[in-house]
């Protein structure tokens, strides 16, 4: 999945049922996004508000946590690397980790995680999820050293031509970040058969909220 070769191409919305309602993604704020937007997220972008911030187009965010969670679910859990450097992206990383059992980390990336086998913590994902390309840099750059697939949260002012998946969605709010992450791991967990459907998946997006 090369997205950098799709950036000029316009997204198109598709007449699949949300995977959630309107006013779910409306009310965790998934769609605001920041003051500055990149060119390379121009294509996800609805409007600008009244007050200076970019409105994200949250059906384009609903198709790509679907394509996301597509893609992720043919890696074996234990190959997955997910990361946020960002606070109120910590506990959804943790709760999506633990669930299906990937690795993660939280906080703080150790350089050479991915590319200095000495290291005690030394790993070998075969794909990396990072909640904020700009945040996250360290983990990206790693990754690209190492040449496995990149899926990013890229908010309205991310530069994403080291994405491979682009989820767009803000990045920063606390229920935002929930929200996207309850559906990550639902998502994945149904196309690897984990479970049978959603009522089965049986979390909600407080188990993912971070507090305050």
């Amino acid at each position: 999945m090369d997205e950098t070769k799709q950036a000029e191409q316009p997204e198109t919305e598709t007449k699949q049922p949300l995977l959630i309602p309107e006013e779910s993604y409306l009310s965790s704020g998934v769609h605001i996004g920041t003051e500055q937007k990149s060119a390379d997220m121009k294509r996800f972008l609805f409007k600008v508000r009244s007050d200076g911030l970019y409105m994200l187009d949250f059906k384009l965010t609903d198709q790509r946590i679907r394509t996301a969670g597509k893609f992720m679910a043919t890696f074996k859990p234990e190959d997955i690397l997910i990361v946020s450097a960002r606070q109120y992206g910590q506990k959804p990383v943790r709760t999506f980790a633990k669930k299906i059992g990937a690795k993660y980390f939280a906080g703080r990336f150790v350089p050479g995680t991915l590319t200095n086998p000495r290291l005690a913590d030394y790993i070998e994902p075969q794909l990396l999820l990072v909640t904020d390309p700009a945040a996250d840099q360290q983990a990206v750059r790693e990754a690209l050293n190492v040449g496995i697939p990149i899926i990013g949260l890229c908010d309205a002012n991310n530069e994403t031509k080291n994405m491979d998946v682009i989820i767009p969605s803000n990045n920063k709010g606390r229920r935002a970040l929930a929200t996207v992450y309850w559906l990550l791991t639902r998502e994945y967990m149904k196309n690897r058969g984990l479970v049978k459907n959603d009522e089965e998946f049986g979390m909600e997006i407080e188990d993912f909220e971070a507090t305050l």
